[in-house]
């Protein structure tokens, strides 16, 4: 097998970053690797992450430590999760709040419907219905907004249609734009995706329209009607906000475009389990997708799709206590859902 080699020094200490694996060879033994630099370097080689700046690698293990920490106090309390390193261990908060996009205005005039709560079924799972395309990765854009307006419109065309298609993110950052509300990498709301689609304009495919905006930028609008699919959003709803029995009554008839606080460490590192910690607050900051509900360990949980990647979380996905007030993270605090043609 050949193996992508890096030769670097750091602190008298030259080692060699495999794509497979670490090797340090310590040349003072009077500067041997600290637990955490070899941790560390492991975990440049899982992720594939490459610095050949001393101070940039000092600035990236000085995240990493503190992410470690963290990892490592949750994992030996009595938390109902699991959590661990992802692609966001040696970030800075500043960098990870950046993909962080859900924008709500205070003067966002709320639409609900009330939702037939005698079908609640035990359990739902539209993942294994057929009904959520794979799990994408909005990269370093503040573009959640995106795939959470696609992600509910893939769930509502399926259920209308039997047909899962994977809609374009990047058409919505290009075009559904300042003139709807939204910020493209700066973030922006589900609703005014959907007012982007209403206004006449349909769903391009990924396909047709792939996602270009990883590195963070908004590109020029490219939307082509003549290659466009006939689906677009007729109309959307909200649900009653902060009760579980409406959620799960809307999310009993498709996936719902949802908005979380995910700014904190216990949302950054979750990797598997149940996330029912109150340190994860309820201050909206992200868009995600509900894909379903259920109950593991007597635990009621959501089971919400991110953007960020299969990388993330339990591959690509995290299960968000339920309660009878916002939900972990406030996942209950905003659901919504559109309506398809």
């Amino acid at each position: 097998m050949t193996c992508k080699l890096i030769l670097r020094v750091y602190n008298n200490i030259f080692y060699f970053q495999m794509k497979s694996f670490a090797f340090a060879a310590v040349i003072s033994a009077t500067n041997a690797l600290s637990a955490i630099e070899f941790e560390y370097m492991n975990y440049c080689a899982e992720f594939n992450k490459v610095t050949n700046d001393v101070e940039e690698f000092n600035f990236r293990l000085s995240n990493f430590a503190s992410t470690d920490a963290f990892v490592k106090e949750n994992n030996s309390g009595n938390e109902t999760h699991v959590a661990g390193h992802n692609q966001f261990s040696d970030w800075s908060h500043a960098e990870y709040k950046n993909i962080l996009g859900y924008v709500r205005g205070e003067r966002d005039v709320r639409n609900v419907q009330i939702f037939d709560e005698s079908m609640n079924a035990e359990t739902v799972n539209w993942t294994t219905a057929g009904a959520v395309t794979p799990v994408k990765d909005q990269g370093q854009c503040g573009s959640c907004w995106a795939f959470s307006s696609t992600g509910s419109l893939e769930g509502a065309h399926f259920v209308a249609t039997g047909d899962l298609k994977s809609f374009s993110e990047q058409q919505l950052v290009d075009c559904a734009y300042l003139k709807y509300g939204n910020y493209a990498c700066n973030g922006g709301l589900q609703d005014n995706a959907y007012k982007y689609y209403e206004a006449g304009y349909k769903a391009e495919l990924e396909s047709v329209y792939p996602y270009t905006s990883g590195a963070g930028q908004r590109g020029t609008c490219s939307y082509d009607e003549s290659s466009a699919t006939a689906v677009t959003v007729s109309s959307y709803v909200d649900v009653t906000p902060s009760s579980p029995t409406q959620m799960k009554a809307a999310l009993t008839t498709q996936p719902l475009a949802v908005a979380i606080e995910a700014d904190k460490y216990v949302f950054q590192t979750y990797k598997s389990g149940v996330l029912t910690s109150d340190k994860c607050g309820t201050t909206l900051d992200h868009a995600v997708l509900a894909v379903g509900y259920g109950s593991d360990n007597g635990q009621d949980y959501w089971l919400v799709k991110n953007s960020w990647n299969t990388t993330w979380g339990d591959q690509g996905y995290i299960k968000l206590g339920m309660d009878s007030s916002n939900g972990t993270c406030g996942v209950q605090i905003d659901p919504n859902q559109p309506t398809t043609n």
